[in-house]
């Protein structure tokens, strides 16, 4: 592995008052999401969908890199422009989602695991053709306390794949995002979240070591500490960025230079909210938090755009906003 091209990379992506655009949908989840607005789910509504984002004005004042799929990645601008070129153009990195979903682990109707291992190094150098410097992979850790889930094999094989993943993407001088979420799916409490999440980083961090990965070359993409969506105990902004630090403290080496939560499912003024509430309350922070989000960045932009040219506009300036309020909250501030 080259240490100063993932150190480079790192700090591009890492620019303060920045976050990622997580736009790596695979074509069947971004299916449902036009469903409900009733856009038809073709390869070229999915190009514009993401043109439409991309080419967003300013959209480099607030984005340091996109994380794409393998269509993304592969896609252009009506003149023949490739994404990742555009991207380039406008000084911001180019990632790739490699993991290629979720089977159930050992036919256990709640537990998964991410595959994807086969074959990634192959993968990583062809994506290398198309610019990408980063790559995220996304393991799922479930909780139901009444079936006694997570249980430890859970957790310890997805970490596994993470800490391989990682590795891999190092070799290949691909910095890797590691992505162990927690669900809010459920009824459990906050302080099953916290407890939850601290056991996984914990375990995480001990296999990234043992398994030679360099921390200082990573990002980490976890969950905030918060109830399950169905806990009827919701907690304060100032609750959640409380124990979410408060976890992270116990459980995150120093040496991992940056902290770019996922949405989750939040609501958008919540993940704004609560990224801006860690920001503020400490200083002193070892790791830079910012953002990784999908739906909390587009979520109010696709349901402007419609998959109409017309709306282009509206939407581009709904995301960009979107965008904005959130490049704040990185730097502890709200609007």
């Amino acid at each position: 592995m080259n240490k100063e091209t993932l150190n480079a990379t790192v700090k591009a992506l890492l620019t303060k008052g920045k976050g990622i655009l997580a736009a790596d949908e695979t074509p069947s989840n971004i299916g449902k999401k036009f469903e409900v607005l009733h856009i038809e789910n073709t390869p070229e509504n999915r190009r514009r969908y993401r043109e439409m984002l991309f080419t967003s004005p300013k959209i480099e004042n607030y984005i340091s890199g996109v994380i794409m799929q393998d269509e993304t990645i592969r896609q252009s601008l009506p003149e023949g422009k490739a994404f990742p070129t555009l991207l380039k153009e406008k000084d911001m990195l180019t990632g790739i989602k490699v993991d290629l979903g979720l089977d159930p682990l050992n036919n256990d109707p709640i537990e998964t695991i991410t595959k994807g291992l086969d074959g990634l190094g192959d993968r990583l150098e062809s994506y290398k053709k198309y610019s990408a410097t980063f790559a995220k992979w996304r393991s799922v850790i479930h909780i139901d306390p009444d079936k006694n889930k997570p249980t430890a094999q859970a957790i310890q094989a997805n970490v596994e794949g993470l800490a391989q993943y990682a590795y891999i993407c190092q070799q290949h001088d691909i910095v890797p995002i590691v992505e162990p979420e927690v669900l809010m799916d459920g009824n459990h409490t906050i302080e099953t979240s916290f407890e939850v999440t601290s056991t996984v980083l914990k375990t995480l961090f001990t296999t990234l070591k043992s398994r030679g990965v360099y921390i200082e070359g990573i990002l980490l993409k976890p969950n905030m500490v918060i109830p399950g969506l169905m806990c009827s105990d919701q907690k304060s902004p100032e609750t959640v960025a409380e124990q979410t630090l408060k976890c992270f403290h116990n459980t995150v080496p120093t040496n991992v230079p940056g902290i770019v939560f996922l949405s989750g499912g939040q609501r958008d003024e919540l993940s704004i909210k609560h990224l801006a509430l860690m920001n503020q309350s400490a200083i002193d922070l070892p790791w830079v938090l910012s953002f990784s989000y999908g739906r909390a960045l587009q979520r109010q932009a696709l349901t402007a755009w419609k998959g109409q040219d017309a709306n282009l506009q509206t939407a581009q300036a709904a995301f960009i906003e979107q965008a904005r309020l959130n490049s704040l909250a990185a730097v502890g501030q709200l609007a």
